[in-house]
């Protein structure tokens, strides 16, 4: 349940400063989950050196709203007004988003789940691959493009992806853009996000130039992970199924079915959400069950 002033949700009927408690969703964050997320968000602005008037709405209601837009596909508009106001949580959203915020705490969360499940906190190895999304009236013409090949208007994402899964980088372009064009880019921020990454698997549209490059420039050896030519049936391929799974994950999130935003660093940070919210979720079960001490 949320608990905020009232006086923050405009014309509601209800005299200003009575407290209002809000019924909860299931996008919420829970106890357990808001103990992971709380410590990696930077300290309010009132509470360091810059001073200045406390927040109007609790943290905690902000990040329920950004979970609440991503999980139900809602517009800014369009969230319920028992949450702060939508121009509040838009501005929390892409000033997150601009400074980085957003960025650390999925790259935080990312880091505990691989201590949980056993691993180092920092990968060495890397799938990438790319998926076309149809973008919608609010993505401008500039940003966006035609996939010949999957016959879709609108943007491509291009992922890579831990051998758990969990994303270490986002490059988002239009549709138009070839894969091996995208890839640049792509592998350069994986260097830099992920550097003991030395070992990164992809399909066959990635074959060519990019090899060497990735060899010579970075000194990442780029394995091709290629389809047999007479394979005719359905077939988990080594290695390419991880990534594929993560596009499943993502797209159960209906903001990320489609591509809604104006920005193509928005669409990543709601990629990103998707996957905080997953990996929190996990988190927070892996916490309780393991066994407290005496």
């Amino acid at each position: 349940m949320g608990l905020y002033p009232a006086a923050a949700r405009g014309a509601s009927g209800i005299s200003a400063g009575v407290a209002v408690v809000r019924r909860g969703y299931p996008s919420d964050v829970s106890d357990a989950e808001w103990s992971l997320i709380e410590p990696l968000l930077p300290a309010p602005g009132w509470l360091t050196a810059a001073g200045g008037r406390p927040e109007a709405h609790p943290r905690r209601e902000i990040v329920n709203a950004i979970r609440y837009l991503v999980r139900s596909g809602c517009s800014w508009r369009q969230l319920p007004a028992d949450f702060p106001p939508w121009q509040t949580v838009y501005d929390h959203f892409s000033r997150w988003t601009a400074d980085g915020t957003t960025g650390r705490l999925h790259d935080g969360l990312r880091a505990q789940v691989r201590v949980a499940a056993g691993r180092d906190p920092e990968p060495t190895a890397a799938v990438i691959d790319s998926q076309s999304v149809r973008g919608a009236d609010t993505v401008p013409r500039a940003s966006r493009g035609w996939d010949q090949a999957k016959k879709v208007n609108g943007r491509k994402r291009h992922i890579a992806v831990d051998t758990l899964g969990l994303i270490i980088t986002i490059v988002v372009t239009a549709a138009s853009v070839q894969d091996r064009d995208a890839a640049r880019p792509l592998i350069w921020n994986l260097h830099r996000a992920g550097r003991r990454v030395r070992l990164v698997w992809a399909d066959g549209g990635y074959a060519g130039k990019l090899v060497p490059w990735a060899k010579t420039a970075l000194k990442l050896t780029l394995e091709i992970v290629r389809r047999p030519d007479d394979l005719h049936t359905f077939k988990v391929l080594p290695r390419r199924w991880v990534v594929e799974r993560t596009f499943a994950w993502i797209s159960k999130f209906r903001r990320t079915v489609r591509d809604y935003e104006r920005l193509p660093e928005h669409h990543e940070a709601m990629i990103q959400w998707a996957m905080i919210a997953i990996m929190a979720r996990r988190l927070a079960r892996t916490n309780s069950a393991q066994p407290r001490p005496p």
